[in-house]
């Protein structure tokens, strides 16, 4: 156990007649003053004063941040989360919050005391206008949200976002995920649920706290896509499904989850840029590049597998990962997996039990010119079929700038088994290929 995990913080319990740890900002005498003094002179983290940090929030945000970076075209992502934890950290930060605010009080209200009781003799009252002799307002209408607002978009998701707990061998996380059906499919990311792959156990939290376990469907590495199953359940709020294929850049975009553990969060910003290839889940290679959209919506870890909204309420993407260049919270680059994709996945987990990869059968890598250059051609594969050859340098897929292999790979995998695509080589030559499709294998 280390010495910055909160849930140690939190368990310690003061050995009697341990002093209470003095408030600098509450006490205001001369005797609280050097009671202060004493406390930052040693008595943090000493026999004496063992007590939680004062921003107890901050250090529990600590142990959240995910720890594998990869860099994809200048950027490095790191998946959402989920936000780590285990049984005995759930709900922390309120019990902290709710500590400290304790003491605040605490202190606050005997100071509070001694001071209204001096005030008692010496006040006189004023006859200048006084904001606190004001009637308050009367209460705001209670009508629909305006219709394009995100309180709209919050009022009408809300009730089909989830939470999802999942606890496996030796790993706790938490995520999010949003309502498929009404008798229980839920879509969230492979790595939110991947610690119950192999007998661990899923406990989906609805937005008005009812709880009920679920059992992984299917899921898909490669897309860092996943679909769970609540069990007995019936009569559920299912989400609307957008496109993702329309979408435009500076277009308003609504995120919902639990990022570290406070569920039915509602942020709000833009699309930032379409046709991000970053890599889904933390894994760093090829296998997990995804084409993403880019928002600077506040997404944190936890809010892995929740929705990333229009203004319609309609769902167009799943937040999937962060740019965090120290391995911190939201600096307004997040990443979501686009509907379009995850749509065609999950139909496929639900109908088959497992998910159709999109490729052409070809290693490629990053062109010193830019560009992908491909690498060994597998016999019988639609790039051998289609004339690519070892060497070949490609620039586009039908109107997409290709800059590197990670944005061919991306691009590939959002189409569909058996589409064709042109792709443009850099001596200006374009070869026709139909994609192949081949079912994913997971461990």
């Amino acid at each position: 156990m280390t010495d910055n995990d909160p849930s140690a913080q939190d368990r310690h319990t003061p050995e009697p007649g341990t002093p209470e740890q003095p408030n600098p900002e509450a006490h205001t005498g001369s005797s609280e003053r050097e009671d202060t003094e004493r406390y930052r002179e040693g008595g943090q983290g000493t026999d004496e004063f063992r007590y939680p940090p004062r921003t107890p929030i901050g250090d529990y945000a600590q142990g959240g941040y995910p720890t594998s970076p990869h860099t994809q075209s200048g950027y490095t992502a790191y998946s959402l989360g989920p936000t780590q934890s285990s049984p005995e950290r759930r709900g922390m930060p309120g019990r902290l919050v709710a500590g400290v605010a304790l003491l605040a009080l605490l202190v606050g209200g005997g100071a509070g005391a001694a001071t209204g009781y001096l005030a008692a003799d010496t006040a006189t009252e004023s006859s200048a206008p006084n904001a606190l002799n004001q009637p308050p307002p009367q209460a705001r209408q209670t009508g629909n949200a305006p219709e394009g607002s995100v309180e709209a978009v919050a009022e009408k998701l809300k009730p089909s976002v989830v939470q999802l707990q999942v606890r496996g061998f030796g790993s706790a996380n938490e995520g999010s995920g949003f309502i498929l059906s009404e008798d229980g499919y839920i879509l969230t990311n492979n790595h939110v649920v991947e610690a119950a792959a192999r007998g661990g156990r899923i406990t989906v939290v609805f937005h008005d706290g009812e709880e009920t376990s679920a059992r992984i469907v299917g899921r898909d590495p490669t897309t860092d896509i996943a679909v769970v199953r609540a069990e007995n359940v019936s009569g559920l709020t299912t989400v609307e499904l957008g496109r993702s294929d329309d979408l435009r850049v500076g277009e308003s975009v609504v995120a919902i989850g639990s990022p570290y553990e406070l569920a039915g969060t509602v942020t709000a910003g833009i699309v930032s840029s379409l046709n991000r290839p970053v890599t889904a889940g933390g894994q760093g290679d090829q296998t997990t590049v995804m084409d993403a959209i880019q928002t600077d919506a506040a997404i944190n870890p936890g809010n892995s597998g929740g929705p990333l909204a229009n203004m319609q309420g309609q769902v167009i993407g799943i937040n999937s990962a962060i740019y965090s260049p120290s391995q911190g919270g939201n600096v307004g680059i997040g990443f979501a997996i686009p509907i379009d994709q995850a749509r065609r996945t999950a139909d496929e987990i639900i109908k088959n039990g497992h998910a159709t990869q999109t490729y052409i059968g070809a290693t490629v890598g990053n062109a010193p010119s830019g560009g992908a250059v491909i690498g060994d051609v597998e016999s019988g594969s639609p790039a051998e079929q289609a004339g690519l050859k070892s060497g070949d340098v490609v620039v586009k897929m039908d109107d997409r700038r290709i800059e590197d292999a990670n944005a061919l790979v991306a691009s590939i995998r959002t189409r569909a088994p058996g589409e064709k695509a042109t792709f443009t080589l850099a001596d200006g030559n374009t070869v026709e290929v139909t994609l192949g499709g081949q079912p994913v294998r997971v461990n």
